[in-house]
């Protein structure tokens, strides 16, 4: 089927002939430019002299003598006018800051005054008495004059609220803000494209047109005219200097229900515009089509069917066709998966041939590292501007030491990691950054103005820049990013110079880089490809005006298509309907005649949408869908996109003992390794990560420690409890209660102590702590209390030793022959009381004091195991021998349990504390698994295996080399 654009260039050529090249064309966007150049020379078939081609916003620009300001240079101009009004009704002025967003908002709604030809001031006016509305408003129809009733009726009750008293204070300023606006800008040799639009609408700029005398005006494929278009483009068809090219079909023309004809029956009917192309003809019903509908689970997923579909329709392509194929993303933010999933190449018997990409939607900066840099760079300059520190958090270095364009050496980033993890610097000094020079110092250093602000990041983008022309490293889409950014931030830069050079508090230094992020947020480039080539990659709007073969629509959901929000307005809706504003049903038109027009001339259809409904998506295809099903008489192939979901099998890894193996065990029994009792708890937990850590020496990676792990909290506790003891003990006699409480004002220096030596290993570092920190000092001196509360109720006591290194040999049997090994520990604390001597383990995690029985407790496979009776009974058992004692008594001191359930262990049901003979029985018993759990150990044709409690892995560092 003929497409419209190449109707377009035959009825033009056939009309004007030579006089073709005296001609303006203007188009919606740029895109349809070349594919009517294309399709011109295959009608003209000869050199020729090319019209001019523009865009409807170029085109008017042409209108005015004030150039068109950009959209720092009216917020800034709003702003200082807003103030004025301010000012001069006795309120404050606004921050910029807090103004920014309404901003938006005002300078939205005056475009659309503009647009729409309305009154501003009679449009703002507030109605006292609703007779006014029979005389003053009699130019409106009885509808729209309800709709203006109905709105003003609610602010008529004579008590207003607070925010109708604001609305109604904003709404008496927006006329007397609309004229200073517009003048403050004539004054500067500017304008708004919606004043321009005015202007040449009102006849005051018809003068540039006379350019065109020769030819015609020519205005292709458009749709929603706003008041403004309708009049001028009226105007000069009148005058016969205009013709007017619509693509229209009579399905949704001539049925005045259908919502995608709304605009083009206002044009032709009502505005009386004549389609240069004769009446519409039914396209979309004939031929009748087959269209697929494919249903996808997951927003990202609806790009996976296009692999398979592009192989096998991407060969029709010819070399010299234009527009073949099309995906349309209806969601935009479709475009990375899309560029992912598309093929690069298909195969022609056994000769692979390239597939070409054309995008039109441009690349956006958000999906570049580029941005990703300066986001980072924004994120540290606030930091430093609202912490008012000299510091910044190390991670936001190492994102900048691990970030592809900083071109830091691995050994250089290496080398700075090392110095920061040593020195455990959470925070970084700004000092220490720059004294490093180049990128690094100039990217982490300080702003201290607004005005520095956009020259700072820009210096940034520059020295990468260079570095990357001088490295040969710079790709053309990087460049384009670079350098579009910069120019967006010359232009805030000097839209704040101009406007507000005051701008030196830290809230408005806050804002200003606000605003450079929201001015980058928006940038992309155009990526490089042929527009008549190749798959087209577009969104609904750059669709607009053309035709193709195979057109593959992604995001057809509810919602997206057509979309159900507006953009923000402080025109209500009454109002805007009694004015003929644009409306959310004017959104839902335009975008049904998009959806409708692709299905004109196109041969084969596949709409895509996504049915996994969430906070964003409802799950549910476009109603344009349902409405083609129940009118257009197509054939609809319903397929299920399914990605086959499995969870990924346990892989069964276990280590042979082998000889490199042996050898290491072997140094457990020659003596030159002992065993501790957290080598014993590690192989009864999973003797695949015993291997790992003990015999492969696999370590995690240190890391800084910014928030503290729990660790931490009890490695200083320790050092609080053994320095608080040990000072007793040297100060000689017995632990009173007396003496304890007497104490007790030195834990939060000895917690002070004990975080520089656990963080620092060095007591005496001085900190300065920061509010995490503080924390954990804070939760430290509580566990302290908690123990020495105790202490208090079981003193007096003796307290024998602290931190106490034993070790011993252990004999036991592998298969027939004895074997021994040594087994060492550090207890915490050893103390006396009523003649029985007690070992002391502290505890800060959630060990359990309970248990069932000593067999459950080594059972690798189960889910029973207690680490903290293990360890208990080996230190008991190693101190024992050691010292020549019996009947020793273990206590766990677990600050989470011990002010409930005390300090002794407790077995069964019943809860029978773990002492007297009962404790003497389960030592024997501990022996004796013991000597079983080590022959397993040692036994060369027992490989390491990983646990089947999978509990056992939940914070493993080793989860992926055990399979799991």
């Amino acid at each position: 089927m003929k497409a419209f654009l190449k109707e377009v260039a035959e009825d033009l050529v056939e009309r004007l002939g030579d006089d073709l090249q005296y001609a303006a064309i203007v188009f919606n966007n740029k895109r349809p430019v070349a594919y009517l150049q294309h399709h011109l020379a295959a009608v003209i078939q000869k050199p020729f002299w090319s019209p001019a081609f523009y865009t409807i916003q170029e085109f008017f620009a042409l209108s005015s003598p004030l150039k068109t300001a950009d959209a720092f240079t009216q917020f800034f101009t709003l702003y200082k006018k807003y103030n004025e009004l301010a000012l001069q009704y006795g309120d404050q002025p606004i921050e910029p800051a807090k103004f920014y967003p309404v901003a938006r908002i005002i300078l939205s709604d005056f475009a659309q005054i503009d647009n729409d030809l309305v009154d501003a001031g009679k449009l703002f006016e507030q109605l006292e008495d609703f007779a006014e509305v029979d005389y003053q408003f009699d130019y409106l129809s009885e509808e729209q004059q309800v709709f203006l009733k109905g709105f003003w009726s609610s602010y008529s009750e004579g008590k207003h609220k607070k925010q109708q008293e604001q609305f109604i204070k904003m709404w008496q300023r927006m006329p007397e803000l609309y004229l200073g606006f517009h003048e403050a800008l004539r004054e500067k040799g500017l304008t708004t494209m919606g004043h321009v639009y005015r202007q040449l609408a009102e006849g005051k700029s018809d003068d540039f047109v006379r350019s065109f005398e020769q030819g015609k005006l020519i205005f292709v494929g458009f749709n929603a005219l706003s008041r403004a278009e309708a009049k001028v483009f009226s105007r000069w068809q009148e005058a016969g200097k205009a013709l007017f090219y619509f693509d229209t079909d009579t399905y949704y023309l001539n049925d005045p229900i259908q919502e995608a004809g709304l605009f083009l029956r206002r044009n032709l009917q009502q505005t009386g515009l004549v389609n240069a192309l004769g009446g519409p003809r039914d396209l979309i019903r004939l031929p009748a089509k087959v269209v697929d509908v494919y249903k996808t689970q997951g927003q990202v997923a609806q790009a996976k069917i296009l692999n398979t579909a592009l192989q096998r329709d991407y060969p029709l392509l010819g070399e010299t066709d234009a527009g073949k194929i099309a995906l349309i993303l209806a969601d935009e933010s479709l475009l990375l998966p899309v560029l992912q999933t598309i093929p690069t190449h298909f195969e022609v018997g056994e000769v692979h041939k390239a597939i070409d990409v054309n995008v039109t939607m441009g690349y956006p900066l958000v999906a570049s590292s580029i941005f990703g840099l300066a986001d980072l760079w924004l994120s540290v300059q606030a930091q430093l501007i609202q912490g008012a520190k000299d510091t910044v958090y190390y991670r936001e270095v190492e994102a900048f030491l691990s970030h592809p364009l900083t071109g830091i050496t691995e050994q250089m980033r290496a080398k700075i990691q090392q110095k920061l993890l040593l020195e455990q610097l959470a925070e970084v000094p700004l000092v220490r950054l720059q004294s490093q020079k180049g990128l690094l110092a100039l990217f982490f250093t300080r702003i201290n103005s607004a005005a520095e602000a956009t020259l700072s990041l820009q210096a940034v983008f520059k020295r990468i820049l260079e570095q990357q022309l001088a490295d040969k490293s710079l790709k053309q889409t990087e460049a384009d990013l670079f350098v579009a950014t910069i120019k967006e931030l010359n232009r805030l830069h000097d839209a704040l110079e101009e406007h507000l050079p005051q701008l030196t508090q830290i809230r408005e230094v806050s804002f200003v880089l606000s605003l450079m992020q929201k001015a980058i947020q928006g940038i992309s480039v155009p990526l490089t490809g042929e527009p008549l080539q190749g798959i087209q990659v577009m969104g609904l709007l750059e669709s607009r005006s053309l035709d193709f073969e195979r057109i593959y629509i992604l995001g057809v959901n509810e919602g997206l298509l057509p979309q159900t929000s507006v953009s923000p307005s402080f025109i209500p809706d009454s109002i805007r309907r009694a004015y003929g504003l644009p409306v959310l049903e004017n959104q839902d038109a335009i975008s049904a005649y998009m959806f409708y027009r692709l299905m004109q001339r196109s041969e084969k259809v596949s709409l895509v949408y996504n049915a996994q409904a969430d906070d964003t998506n409802t799950g549910e295809p476009t109603r344009f869908l349902r409405q083609l099903e129940y009118e257009s008489g197509y054939t609809f192939n319903y397929l299920e996109h399914k990605q086959s979901i499995r969870t990924e099998k346990r892989l069964h890894v276990e280590v042979k003992k082998d000889e490199k193996v042996m050898t290491v065990l072997n140094k457990y029994l020659n003596g030159e390794l002992g065993l501790s009792a957290s080598a014993l708890t590690s192989y009864i937990n999973c003797p695949l990560q015993f291997f790992y850590k003990y015999i492969a020496r696999i370590e995690e990676p240190k890391e800084i420690s910014e928030n503290l792990e729990a660790n931490y909290i009890g490695s200083i506790l320790h050092f609080v409890m053994e320095t608080f003891y040990q000072d007793l003990m040297e100060e000689g006699g017995p632990v009173t209660q007396e003496r304890i409480a007497q104490k007790r004002k030195d834990v939060p220096a000895l917690a002070v102590r004990g975080f520089a030596q656990v963080m620092y290993e060095n007591q005496h570092h001085q900190v300065v702590h920061n509010g995490m920190q503080k924390v954990v000092l804070a939760i430290v001196e509580e566990y302290a209390a908690l123990i020495l509360d105790y202490d208090e109720q079981q003193a007096p006591f003796e307290v024998l030793a602290m931190e106490k290194k034993d070790q011993i040999e252990f004999k036991f049997s592998l298969k027939g022959q004895e074997k021994k090994i040594i087994l060492h520990g550090i207890i915490d604390r050893i103390d006396r009381r009523n003649g029985i001597t007690r070992i002391v383990d502290y505890k800060t995690g959630s060990d359990n004091l309970r248990f069932s029985s000593l067999e459950e407790v080594f059972d690798t496979n189960g889910n029973k195991q207690n680490k903290a009776l293990v360890q208990t009974l080996f230190y008991t058992y190693v101190f024992e021998r050691a010292n020549g004692l019996t009947g020793v008594e273990p206590n766990l001191y677990s600050t989470r349990n011990m002010r409930k359930e005390g300090t002794f262990f407790m077995e069964g049901k019943e809860k029978t504390k773990l002492n007297g003979e009962r404790l003497e029985s389960i030592k024997a018993e501990f022996l004796d698994l013991l000597r079983a759990k080590l022959a397993e150990l040692f036994d060369e044709n027992i490989p390491f295996r990983p646990t089947e409690n999978e509990a056992g892995f939940v914070f493993s560092p080793y989860l992926t080399l055990c399979g799991m």
